[in-house]
Order: C-alpha cells, then structure tokens, then sequence
C-alpha cells in the first residue's frame, strides 16, 4: 500500500507517520490490488481531525473523524474504513450471486481470534415521501430546513430552475448541492 500523509495546522512526525500506516495497513488484507491511501490531518483549537480516502475502481471510500486525541482519532477512522469495507463487499457479493456470476471486489480475509464477523445490515427502505418542489432562493431554502429540523432540504433554485439540495455541515455552516 501507498500513503499520502499531509498535515494541516500540524507537522506530520515519522512516529505519528508510522502510526497511520500501521493501522491502515489493516485494511491492505481486504484489497488484491493495493490502492494509493490520502490521509489528511488537521488541528484546529478544539479538535484533531483525520480523513481518509481510498480510491477504488467503481468506489470511492472516504472516512473522516475527529477526537481530542490525534491517535485515537486515527483509530476510529479505521474502524469505520472497516465497517464500511464490510457492508460494501457484502453488498457486492449479494448483488453478484442474485446475478449468476461470482466475483469478489475485496478479499475475505481471516477473523482473528475471538473476533466475530458481524453480518451488517441489509439495506432496507423504510419510508418514500412525496412532495411538491417550491421555488425559492438559497436562503430561503436553508431557513425551511432549520424549521423542518432536518440536515438537508431539496428544492427548486428559483434563479436557475434546477433542483438543489441545501445541508447542513459537521462545522455548522451549509453546502449546496446543484444538479447539472
């Protein structure tokens, strides 16, 4: 495996290096080919902060988390790097056996001892609402959403009539997502 390391507000040590590359390298028993990791850490004030991405064909997988501790926050992003590298080849596997044909994304690697595998849950839709697209301008959309109390609001940019989507970031500021 290869990493990309890069600090932000923080000089990336050869102990705080080798760290990182010694928990991700967990993941190299999930992969046949061995991708480019990017990790990125960040220091702000209040916290520490780790992303991650991992590049795949047809799959991108990203995992960032923050914690007071650099270390700590290191080892919860590979914990949900694993999760989400599990619910994914289970997926995959199902979709592919529903089909005929059988191949594997990612490697089934060993459990270690007294490790159990737990199946992840299945993807399951709950509930379909329907509702009409209002016109309305960005900052009329984030107040709807923050009346609602819900972390996103979709609707129709009344300056360029496309559907959008407002949300709420972990920083407490907004994002934008615009259809093309």
């Amino acid at each position: 495996m290869q990493f990309n390391i890069r600090g932000e507000n923080i000089e990336v040590t050869p102990a705080l290096g080798e760290y990182v590359e010694k928990k991700l390298s967990k993941l190299e028993r999930y992969f046949d080919t061995f991708p480019e990791i990017k990790v990125n850490l960040k220091v702000y004030s209040d916290k520490q902060r780790v992303e991650v991405t991992v590049p795949l064909p047809n799959l991108m997988l990203r995992a960032e988390e923050a914690h007071d501790d650099m270390y700590a926050a290191i080892d919860l992003v590979v914990d949900k790097l694993e999760r989400q590298i599990r619910k994914h080849k289970t997926k995959v596997n199902r979709k592919m056996r529903e089909k005929g044909t059988y191949k594997n994304m990612f490697l089934t690697p060993e459990p270690a001892a007294g490790v159990q595998d737990a199946e992840e849950d299945d993807l399951e839709l709950v509930r379909t609402k329907s509702f009409d697209l209002k016109p309305m301008d960005v900052e009329e959309a984030i107040l709807q959403m923050n009346m609602l109390g819900h972390n996103f609001f979709v609707f129709t940019n009344s300056a360029t009539s496309e559907t959008n989507v407002v949300y709420s970031r972990k920083d407490g500021k907004f994002g934008l997502i615009e259809t093309k």
